[in-house]
């Protein structure tokens, strides 16, 4: 896939945000190795932006550089996800419980509005749509905060709350509460009530992170 050049950013920028993305979302599998070549041909781009990426998503830990043998994906433990689910459940109820007090009216409308569209994108089966308006609904949920340091805390725990969402999101069938624990949150914050948007954001979280450790237990692909 080539990156579209009229987005104007620096090209290494691009190449990484486009790499990140694709580790994220599982496009590339934890384990791949990352072949410069191979990357720079089918990104229509020269090696030395892959190779600032590699560096650049290394620090981050979605790649592990090994001496003499390249640069592999990361491999995703159960330790990573209940680390990862952990934070999201502390940062989640919080952010929610702000939410409630901080929310204007019209980011109640709009909340309700991407609670709406996360419950059409379920019932049709549609999972890239689940996952955006997934996204798009808990980050709404933080922006409503106003808290800029929690803001940005909650932005790197999603980033790597990525890697595990097409996995319970392939298993939509068997995870039809979801809209349902939705609902909790948004009404929550739409009473004004601190405590129960608190509750019902950690209670989701942690809901999911059972879910995902049990599924992935089970199916060994963690």
């Amino acid at each position: 896939m080539e990156l579209d050049f009229q987005i104007q950013k620096p090209l290494r920028e691009l190449v990484y945000l486009e790499l990140k993305r694709r580790i994220l979302t599982g496009e590339i599998d934890a384990h791949t190795r990352l072949m410069e070549i191979d990357l720079a041909e089918k990104m229509n781009v020269s090696r030395t932006p892959i190779r600032e990426a590699i560096r650049k998503l290394a620090n981050e830990g979605l790649v592990v550089i090994e001496p003499r043998h390249g640069a592999y994906v990361s491999e995703i433990s159960i330790k990573d996800l209940e680390d990862v689910f952990e934070v999201r459940e502390t940062l989640g109820g919080l952010a929610a419980s702000i939410a409630a007090v901080k929310a204007s009216d019209e980011d109640k409308a709009a909340l309700q509005k991407l609670l709406r569209l996360s419950e059409l994108a379920m019932e049709n089966g549609e999972m890239d749509e689940m996952v955006e308006y997934d996204v798009k609904l808990h980050s709404y949920i933080v922006q409503c905060s106003g808290n800029k340091t929690l803001i940005q805390m909650v932005k790197q725990v999603q980033e790597l709350s990525m890697r595990f969402r097409y996995v319970y999101y392939e298993s939509q069938s068997k995870y039809m509460i979801q809209p349902v624990e939705h609902k909790k949150i948004v009404d929550a914050i739409v009473a004004g009530d601190s405590e129960a948007a608190r509750k019902a954001a950690s209670d989701h979280i942690n809901t999911l992170r059972k879910f995902v450790v049990e599924k992935d237990k089970g199916n060994g692909m963690i």
